[in-house]
């Protein structure tokens, strides 16, 4: 097992490397001049002097190599420069913002797995009854219905009509309902989906068979056995989702004017703020990379099989 954990590791560095080299090759082939945007944010107009200074400030004027293993080198101590808007360090920005943006994903993901878990797990343990041709129409509208109008509907009854949440903003438990319900009523179509299909994959397998045979008790059987082989496939889901959330919540950020990670970074985008934009980026992967490794050592001790199969290759 544990030569399994330590081969899943090192495969992090290579991809996050390459991810650096990817974002760092991006922003030096953009049109944009670095210098330019950083005089284009504080709304000034500068000179050729101007730009010449700020482009060897940067350290554009030194040879690539030098600047990507400095780059790199900085972003290893969490350094993703100074901000051209704000002129205070970029990490010290995302880090005020990232509990918003984990508090909205941490709430969404709670709401998508209280609800999807048990009414997958009967839709597939009750095949064509009522509850399952229910798991099946919810699956389809979770598919369906856009973040973004999903969450102006949610605004229009709620909190127009009704007056129950806030509009927008945060600060109480009532401001998290109104965007964790919208971030999650996908994930709960898909986590219904993947775990109905699983229930009724197990339920065809040897093991349940051979369980009944030797006189478990249903309960026993379904609860102990068939939910914790159908779950595997919802826990890789949730792992693709944690990183969708942490950097994908944008819309519903903006719909609902949550102060989180994803909207701060659509911010830098039409104030071509290149060190916030490269910041959100690594980061980014760096929480896709992570979230996926834990959902791995996750796997591994539901199915202890995995780390078998994973140390032989």
């Amino acid at each position: 097992m544990g030569t399994y954990v330590l081969k899943r590791i090192m495969t992090i560095i290579p991809i996050f490397l390459l991810t650096t080299l990817v974002t760092f090759g991006m922003i030096h082939l953009s049109p944009v001049d670095p210098a330019e945007a950083y005089f284009a944010a504080a709304h000034i107009q500068a000179t050729d002097e101007m730009l010449e200074q700020k482009r060897h400030e940067f350290g554009l004027d030194k040879p690539l190599l030098i600047q990507y293993v400095n780059a790199v080198m900085k972003i290893c101590q969490f350094d993703f420069g100074i901000s051209y808007v704000t002129n205070k360090p970029v990490w010290g920005e995302i880090a005020s913002r990232i509990p918003a943006t984990i508090q909205l994903a941490v709430g969404s993901i709670l709401i998508a797995i209280i609800v999807s878990v048990p009414i997958g797990f009967l839709a597939g343990m009750k095949k064509n009854s009522g509850i399952d041709h229910f798991s099946r129409f919810l699956s389809f509208i979770g598919a369906s219905i856009p973040s973004f109008w999903l969450g102006y509907l949610f605004i229009f009854f709620f909190s127009v009509k009704l007056d129950l949440f806030p509009v927008e903003g945060t600060g109480t438990w009532k401001h998290l309902i109104l965007p964790s319900v919208t971030l999650a009523f996908p994930l709960i179509a898909l986590y219904t989906r993947l775990l109905r299909a699983s229930v009724l994959e197990n339920l065809q397998e040897p093991y349940v068979l051979f369980a009944r045979t030797r006189g478990i008790d249903e309960k026993v059987i379904m609860g102990k056995h068939v939910l914790r082989m159908a779950i595997s496939p919802m826990i890789t889901g949730l792992g693709m989702n944690i990183g969708n959330l942490m950097t994908g919540a944008i819309i519903v950020e903006i719909v609902f004017s949550w102060p989180g990670f994803g909207r701060y970074f659509i911010e830098a985008i039409f104030n071509r703020d290149v060190p916030v934009i490269q910041g959100y980026v690594l980061l980014a992967a760096g929480i896709f990379l992570l979230s996926n490794l834990l959902v791995d050592l996750i796997q591994m001790y539901i199915d202890p099989r995995i780390s078998r199969k994973g140390s032989q290759h």
